[in-house]
């Protein structure tokens, strides 16, 4: 018995390294690794088109396009989705001389939906390259340009750093949830380009050639219709590429329901693409012999952040417990110096990327994040979330200049 209670838990720590010593790599690789000089990419003037699907955001659409029409020579260079609306969100839009299309059918719901609709009004003049922006969200000066000229000169999808900001009355959860998103949206992605890798859309603040678009479906119900359009799209020899220069940022919920509702969609649909795709992916990148599928499998295999904390701190719980009952030590050191590689991770993409906008209590407060997120988890195993559901929305401010 002690025996099979050795090898089960070799076993499950062997499987933990696996993600750990990805989410270390990428976390070193944007420490340690000086930045590689880059071919320099020519000054085009690509014709540029911004999506920006919309549903019921009139708290917010405003002060999205008062950031972003400047960007461009042209307002009707903006083309808003007013998907499924029954507030105001059109008639504001339409206030800033955007184009505005709207869409009713309640059948086929969300983002996936609406960004198809918005790509086929542009089939009988489609632009250069399309840029998808979310409505509550804003667009820091000069990204549109950078990440479109980006996008037309390697003729591949670019993805801009996509961070989340603390509600105005933040609390402990908000600042680790921020800095969870970092690590996730910034700091992996910049380690994965450090390495010369390709890495994972995500949801806004991505540029398209147009010819990457053509033959890709996105009207889909897919809660991470994103991430999973990255794939996609590698998958046919287009990997995206991060562009850290470029700034897209949101705000994490003021309300603790839509907080919650906000995670359990993007991390359910997280780990349905990861149960789902890293087969896919394994099986294509050696029958096509491409490394950059494996890395993105590999990336891939990382569940979220708090779930990989949750998971090996069970399991060496358990590691103690069955050495203290005479079992071999051997599991429970093995998965001690795993841990040592997530908090030298954390750490020092906290350090590096973090510090100067969240307190070192952030990282006090992770335990009881990882706590928080427990229902969560569970909820998956007993009944997953498949379908899109919309967030509740705070208000948005126009940052000031």
């Amino acid at each position: 018995m002690f025996l099979l209670v050795d090898i089960v838990l070799f076993l499950i720590s062997l499987g933990l390294l696996v993600p750990i010593t990805v989410l270390f790599v990428e976390c070193s690789a944007a420490l340690l690794l000086s930045k590689s000089a880059s071919e320099p990419v020519p000054e085009l003037h690509p014709t540029v088109t911004v999506l920006v699907p919309a549903h019921n955001e009139a708290l917010g659409i405003s002060a999205t396009l008062e950031i972003l029409v400047p960007q461009l020579s042209n307002p009707e260079q903006v083309v808003v989705i007013a998907d499924n609306c029954s507030d105001e969100t059109a008639a504001l839009a339409r206030t800033f001389g955007v184009r505005v299309i709207e869409r009713q059918d309640n059948e086929q719901r969300g983002k996936g939906y609406a960004l198809d609709y918005g790509l086929q009004s542009l089939k009988l003049e489609p632009p250069d390259v399309v840029v998808v922006v979310d409505a509550d969200c804003i667009v820091h000066q000069g990204t549109i340009e950078q990440i479109a000229q980006l996008a037309a000169a390697m003729k591949r999808p670019v993805q801009a750093t996509y961070l989340m900001e603390q509600p105005p009355n933040p609390g402990p959860k908000d600042a680790v949830s921020a800095l969870a998103f970092m690590v996730k949206n910034l700091v992996r992605p910049y380690g994965l380009k450090r390495l010369g890798l390709p890495s994972l859309l995500t949801g806004t603040g991505m540029a398209f050639p147009w010819s990457a678009l053509q033959n890709t479906t996105l009207a889909s119900g897919n809660i991470v219709e994103d991430m999973q359009l990255g794939l996609d799209l590698a998958i046919v020899g287009q990997p995206p590429i991060f562009c850290e220069e470029g700034k897209v940022t949101g705000r994490l919920p003021q309300q603790a329901q839509a907080a919650t509702s906000q995670r359990t969609r993007w991390e359910h649909g997280h780990l349905q693409t990861l149960l789902t795709q890293v087969p896919k992916l394994l099986q294509l990148s050696i029958s096509q012999r491409r490394f950059d599928l494996f890395a993105l499998a590999l990336d891939m295999c990382v569940p979220p952040l708090s779930l990989l904390v949750m998971i090996w701190l069970i399991v060496l719980v358990g590691a103690l417990v069955a050495g203290a009952f005479g079992t071999s030590w051997l599991p429970a050191i093995f998965l001690f110096l795993e841990g040592l590689l997530i908090v030298v991770s954390i750490i020092g993409a906290w350090a590096k990327f973090g510090r100067e906008d969240l307190p070192a209590r952030t990282l006090l407060s992770i335990p009881f994040y990882v706590l928080w997120k427990i229902p969560l988890y569970f909820s998956f195993l007993v009944r997953p979330q498949t379908k899109w559901i919309r967030t509740e929305r705070d208000s948005i401010e126009t940052p000031e200049s």
